[in-house]
């Protein structure tokens, strides 16, 4: 069976949060969407940094109900267990908790449409579920929002700030995770500001890699599945609207920096800074990767598929880079290339 990620990521993450991850020596982590993509890669850190830099290991409580976790619960081992729980549901566990990351969601366009109410739950009910946890046990949470609660930003804002409020439609066929996140964010605001409690808040930006479903559906896991079938991909709507993407191991370290050394109350956008390209310029870096060209159609969005996307998608991550010291190292084609070899080996080419 194909692992889930790839070791040397792994080892590229733990690499580069040592020095800031010795505070969680001895410590209680609360991990909750641990059986998904981002979850699946917190815990394959942690049990890096347990067996190599941590002087005490740090134990873990991964959390997820698995409506859209991969597999069967996660691996467990001595400091990692893990419970079937559904975080709208009140949670008290048996021991004293020192860290929350809260990374359970709803995030594929795909599960989103299909489970809309459900969406709004775990960000709203589930965060403030939370961060009752952590208010009760002095803890640090970490909450996972999303850079599309800035919506569709005009020119000017684009690369996109924390500062920036958003233009965001609340009746859509996105809006049930965009204002998901917007009132985790809130949550996470107020905590802070009535009862101190410790919060921080990623807005990841277009996050690929290894670990990701087949099923996804977002564009690299769809381009993969169809990559695998010998099938032409598919570029739903123009194809000219435009991303950066953020190779996982990048990303990863920039969510552990901000649970790690973030500044309590603050908010930071983790992602890559360039190249800002289309969707049609996305094949043709695909086709230069693979070596062979590759046939694309464009068409209508699927009514499983929410349309009103974004046209840019640009992070301005001077704040991350300044207070985390994070800056992503993995150039596009290379992280394509990691992306795409681990693809050809794990996916059936039927997603």
């Amino acid at each position: 069976m194909t692992d889930f990620y790839l070791d040397s990521d792994i080892g590229e993450i733990a690499d580069g949060i040592s020095d800031p991850a010795g505070v969680l020596a001895g410590r209680t982590l609360v991990v909750t969407g641990a059986a998904g993509f981002l979850g699946r890669y917190i815990l394959a850190v942690i049990r890096r940094l347990n067996a190599s830099v941590l002087t005490r290991p740090c134990r873990v409580l991964a959390l997820d109900n698995m409506i859209t976790g991969s597999g069967d619960g996660v691996e467990e081992d001595d400091n990692i267990r893990f419970l079937a729980k559904n975080v709208i549901e009140p949670f008290e566990p048996d021991t004293e908790v020192d860290y929350i990351i809260h990374a359970a969601g709803i995030a594929s366009p795909f599960h989103y449409r299909a489970y809309p109410l459900e969406t709004l739950e775990v960000a709203i009910t589930g965060t403030r579920n939370m961060l009752e946890l952590a208010h009760r046990h002095h803890a640090r949470l970490l909450f996972f929002s999303s850079s599309e609660i800035y919506g569709d930003p005009d020119a000017k804002h684009v690369p996109t700030p924390e500062s920036y409020r958003g233009n965001v439609a609340c009746q859509g066929p996105r809006a049930c995770y965009d204002e998901s996140k917007r009132v985790g964010e809130t949550l996470c605001h107020i905590f802070h500001a009535k009862y101190g409690v410790s919060t921080s808040v990623v807005r990841p930006f277009n996050v690929y890699g290894p670990g990701m479903a087949e099923n996804d559906y977002r564009v690299l896991a769809n381009f993969a599945s169809r990559i695998k079938a010998g099938m032409p991909l598919n570029v739903y709507g123009s194809g000219r609207q435009t991303r950066t993407y953020c190779y996982i191991a990048d990303a990863m370290r920039g969510f552990l920096l901000t649970l790690l050394s973030g500044v309590p109350g603050e908010a930071y956008n983790i992602g890559a800074t360039s190249p800002e390209i289309s969707v049609n310029d996305l094949v043709k870096r695909i086709e230069a990767v693979l070596g062979r060209p590759l046939d694309a159609n464009i068409v209508e969005y699927p009514d499983s598929y929410p349309g009103d996307e974004p046209q840019r998608r640009c992070p301005d991550i001077r704040r991350a880079r300044t207070q985390l010291g994070f800056a992503p190292g993995v150039e596009l084609d290379d992280g394509l290339g990691r992306f795409l070899g681990w693809t050809d080996q794990a996916y059936t080419g039927g997603g």
